[in-house]
């Protein structure tokens, strides 16, 4: 099966599908196998740790002769120097994440960057297009990671976004195989994006403890934590997490403080493992490869289902 459309053809790739920028994660080990399968993967920047990046960008470009992208977190950044950072690397396509659009994407797009800004709602989608980026990623409030205090899910938001925006969507939050693909397309999305999938993948740097807890997850194991004056977070639910989300103790502190305990020893309860709720659809632990080429089988299949049933 072949994509031909608007985002496979800003991203240079044949396949729809991008892997999210996790911090820590999104790096070349993950990302190269994500782009050799036909796919875009990502460097994460949310680590603020640009030396090792700027490492494992030349490392990515030893690796794959196929595009890549680069994220940048603004919330996370503060280098004022990351548009000339990123546009060094020899990369052609950005995502900008946690803050304005207004504030990189003219210097991005004067660098002859392909801009997608990540928005959880409508209004963040509207000042975003007004900004000029090329398009978006829209985020529902079941994924993983860093997420907006007042969650919509994505079912709700896609079609709400596609009805008021013309540029292309990507889809993220709940999508971890070709049928969650298609029915992102249904509702307006001409790409999507996979973190906790990713996570869980074979060639992931996560320690395996982290792994297999996604694989064991039910659908109803993660937590979703507010802050106070910061962003939202959705984790897995562990002992901990659960006291973070009743408010006792600071969230973005546990969170940064547990990334080598939580990420790379798998001691969960040492800090916060950002999980989406598609944990509880994940079933096993595949390679990369495997991953996104059920994914496009299974959106065939699933698209040619929904054929099936139309009459003239």
């Amino acid at each position: 099966m072949r994509f031909d459309n608007r985002v496979t053809r800003d991203l240079g790739v044949e396949i729809p599908i991008v892997q999210a920028p996790m911090g820590w994660i999104a790096r070349s080990q993950l990302a190269s196998a994500v782009s050799k399968a036909g796919a875009l993967g990502i460097i994460e920047t949310s680590s603020g740790e640009l030396d090792a990046i700027r490492g494992e960008i030349e490392r990515m470009k030893s690796l794959v002769d196929t595009p890549f992208g680069v994220n940048i977190a603004q919330a996370f950044v503060r280098d004022p120097s990351i548009v000339e950072f990123v546009a060094e690397q020899g990369v052609q396509f950005v995502t900008t994440s946690a803050g304005s659009p207004t504030k990189y994407t003219k210097a991005l797009k004067e660098a002859g960057l392909t801009v997608y800004h990540v928005v959880p709602t409508l209004r963040a989608a509207l000042k975003a297009v007004d900004a000029g980026v090329d398009g978006l990623i829209v985020e529902g409030g079941e994924g993983g990671g860093f997420k907006n205090p007042s969650p919509v899910s994505s079912l709700v938001l896609l079609p709400l976004v596609r009805s008021r925006v013309d540029v292309p969507i990507i889809a993220a939050g709940g999508i971890c195989d070709g049928v969650s693909m298609a029915a992102a397309f249904a509702l307006g999305a001409e790409g999507v994006q996979m973190g906790t999938r990713m996570v869980s993948a074979l060639e992931s740097p996560v320690h395996e403890g982290w792994k297999n807890a996604i694989v064991s997850a039910a659908e109803t194991d993660t937590v979703f934590i507010r802050t106070e004056g910061g962003p939202a977070l959705r984790a897995l639910r562990t002992e901990r997490s659960e006291r973070l989300a009743a408010g006792d103790g600071n969230a973005m502190q546990g969170l940064a403080a547990g990334v080598s305990a939580v990420y790379f020893e798998g001691k969960l309860e040492e800090g916060v493992a950002l999980t989406g709720e598609v944990a509880g659809r994940i079933e096993k632990v595949q390679p990369v490869a495997e991953i996104i080429a059920d994914t496009v089988r299974e959106f065939a299949e699933a698209a040619g289902r929904l054929a099936s049933q139309l009459v003239d």
